[in-house]
């Protein structure tokens, strides 16, 4: 093929770590939707007497819009995030800080709360659940793939020429 007809632009191919980051992401993001609103609606939340032992706490409410918005719509804006790459001007200087595309932070960021919400589950609730287990792996997942130099390539923000 001659330089003429060669594609100016080219493609980047995207990682399997990115892959696999937003799908984990895109998991949380949907479990947790589902179950912030159930928590929220009072349909399928746990028994209110568990509530007793949480500060502050009176209603399932709260936990279900932070489970539900937080976790829920934050990992899926996130995925979304991952996958488009889109640029949103509010949030460049976060990525001049980090440099890196405002998604990476956000996945370690939610990685690391969703590590604190289960702890929190384990301090405050009366009975372990296997959930706990798999949402406390998928926090620790979150914090470990940004991390994957595929990943911190293909989101790497390339400072501008001067």
């Amino acid at each position: 093929m001659s330089n003429a007809t060669r594609p100016t632009t080219v493609a980047r191919h995207r990682p399997r770590a990115v892959a696999a980051t937003a799908g984990v992401l895109a998991f949380l993001g949907v479990s947790a939707v589902a179950g912030g609103a159930s928590m929220a609606g009072g349909v399928g939340a746990p028994p209110r007497d568990w509530l007793q032992g949480i500060p502050v706490i009176d209603s399932w409410v709260v936990p279900g819009l932070v489970l539900g918005v937080g976790f829920g719509l934050g990992s899926l804006a996130t995925a979304y995030g991952l996958v488009r790459k889109p640029r949103v001007s509010w949030l460049r200087p976060i990525e001049r800080l980090v440099r890196h595309h405002w998604s990476w932070p956000a996945t370690i960021a939610l990685g690391l709360g969703q590590v604190g919400w289960i702890g929190l589950e384990l301090a405050f609730l009366p009975q372990p659940s296997m959930l706990q287990a798999v949402y406390g792996t998928v926090g620790v997942v979150l914090i470990l793939l940004p991390l994957h130099p595929s990943v911190r390539g293909y989101l790497a923000v390339r400072a501008p020429r001067a």
